[in-house]
């Protein structure tokens, strides 16, 4: 029984200002000590209902944020940028199960520090004229190797919007958001226990109804992306790829094979917005 846990910070509890995300102070410190515990909760419930393997994923930022020494030792880690899959790395190798932990809401809503995969560049990402967050586009890229995401947390704009997306995942609502840099929280150390438990649950589940222990990836489908930028500077950077369309000032459209292709198609954009922070 093979579980990806993919573990980003903005869902995590006790995390509110963008300070907390961001690597050389104290808050950041801590922050990512919350986000390697909330990990550590999941990955101790699936191998409690009998996960044989568990790879996590970290999902933030340059992708090195985890402390590997906080985590259960049978768990492989899964470190750095840049990497074919970004967030999802580590489904290649067969996951059943996807875990998306310390997640948040899509760009332009009213979550805690919600942005979808660059807050710099990107304001709305669609595929096939639907409007996905983080976790719709790598959930998206999940299903195609032929996982099923399973279990997710963050607040509750993160639990709202995505839960139509994932029917029957479950979903642990870490804190409920007030403002994007504002809200209630739950306690580090409930919310663990809530990870705990459903991580337990879920894989228990999974193996109870007799599913398959590794994943068979599905045939790709093609995808329109079309993706809204913050700026029209963005948007004359990223058309000198000439496989991207203008569609106005700060829209465009391109075309990909799968949703692997989307994907590391919009991770590359993001590399590219960097010359013009």
């Amino acid at each position: 029984m093979k579980v990806l846990i993919s573990a980003d910070i903005e869902g995590v509890a006790g995390v509110f200002h963008a300070e907390q995300t961001r690597a050389g102070n104290g808050e950041y410190e801590a922050a990512r000590r919350w986000m390697t515990l909330e990990a550590n909760a999941a990955i101790e419930g699936a191998f409690a209902s009998g996960a044989t393997e568990v790879w996590v994923n970290d999902s933030h930022g340059g992708f090195r944020n985890l402390l590997p020494d906080l985590l259960d030792p049978r768990a492989q880690v899964v470190l750095g940028k840049p990497r074919t899959l970004g967030m999802m790395a580590g489904v290649e190798y067969g996951a059943a199960l996807v875990f998306m932990i310390g997640y948040h809401a899509k760009a332009q809503t009213r979550g805690i520090l919600a942005h979808t995969i660059n807050s710099f560049a990107f304001a709305r990402v669609a595929f096939n004229g639907v409007e996905l967050g983080e976790a719709g586009v790598y959930g998206a890229l999940a299903e195609e190797y032929g996982a099923r995401v399973a279990l997710l947390s963050g607040d509750d704009v993160f639990a709202e919007e995505t839960a139509p997306r994932f029917p029957g995942a479950r979903f642990v609502v870490t804190k409920r958001a007030t403002g994007n840099a504002s809200g209630v929280t739950q306690s580090p150390a409930s919310v663990r226990e809530m990870l705990h438990a459903a991580a337990r649950d879920v894989v228990r589940q999974h193996i109870d109804e007799g599913r398959a222990p590794q994943a068979t990836r599905a045939e790709a489908q093609p995808v329109e992306c079309e993706l809204r930028v913050q700026t029209s500077a963005l948007a004359d950077l990223f058309c000198q790829w000439p496989t991207l369309t203008r569609v106005d000032g700060v829209t465009l459209r391109f075309d990909a094979a799968s949703a692997e292709h989307a994907v590391r198609m919009l991770n590359c954009l993001s590399a590219m917005s960097f010359m013009l922070r």
